[in-house]
């Protein structure tokens, strides 16, 4: 899904105090771009804007073409559920279903619970967990638990996935899993992923990495296009 933000402003407070400053960008279908600043740079607010999660003070949100603003309530919550996927620092699994019913969610609230449950224990296996399908999440590690967040992602085959600090309470290891994870199903199934992230390693990984200051685009490269053209592999 292609994403295009045009003129985007948010203010918040009264009188209103501006955090993003009339921000335009677009990102292609299928690719990976990472959002990145320091604490305070706008990177979560602009992500909220372009995943509908919230509404621009002013500008415009264009998803495949069609204005946000063009959408009734239902319209958005139908793409929200069926096109896009969300991962977060924090995994928000339901304490009380196991893993895959928590996989399963976004499914049951589309009707599509038993049409989707392979998927789902496809994901799990290909996230080394499958063995862990009937287990609550108080009894999966951190790192498991936040695999089981992505899955539950992916379970509607997304075209858009945003995934906003989704390393930020691992450890080294299971974030590299997770961002491996996140690179794999980008380059496989063709999802246009954005990631807001803190750490460099990661950012540059992506194909694009836009950089916020004081709610400002204030910079653009392709570090991935660079470690390919350097001649260095990826992992």
């Amino acid at each position: 899904m292609k994403v295009e933000g045009h003129h985007l402003v948010k203010a918040f407070g009264d009188p209103p105090q501006e955090v993003l400053h009339g921000l335009t960008l677009t990102i292609e279908q299928g690719e990976f771009v990472a959002l990145t600043g320091k604490s305070g740079s706008g990177k979560s607010t602009l992500l909220y804007l372009l995943s509908t999660l919230d509404t621009p003070t002013s500008g415009e949100v264009i998803l495949d073409g069609t204005p946000v603003s063009k959408l009734g309530s239902h319209e958005v919550h139908a793409l929200r559920n069926l096109k896009m996927g969300f991962v977060f620092q924090f995994h928000y699994l339901l304490p009380d279903l196991n893993a895959i019913e928590n996989v399963l969610l976004p499914a049951m609230k589309a009707g599509e619970e038993t049409k989707r449950k392979e998927r789902a224990r496809y994901l799990l296996n290909e996230f080394g967990i499958l063995d862990k399908a009937q287990r609550l999440p108080g009894q999966l590690s951190g790192g498991e638990q936040q695999r089981v967040a992505i899955a539950r992602a992916l379970i509607m085959n997304p075209s858009l996935v945003f995934a906003d600090e989704p390393t930020g309470n691992l450890d080294s290891q299971n974030a590299e899993i997770v961002m491996n994870l996140l690179k794999r199903i980008n380059r496989e199934e063709g999802s246009t992923m954005v990631l807001i992230t803190h750490d460099e390693d990661f950012a540059r990984q992506a194909f694009r990495q836009i950089q916020l200051k004081d709610g400002r685009i204030v910079g653009q490269n392709h570090p991935a296009e660079s470690m390919v053209n350097s001649g260095i592999e990826e992992k």
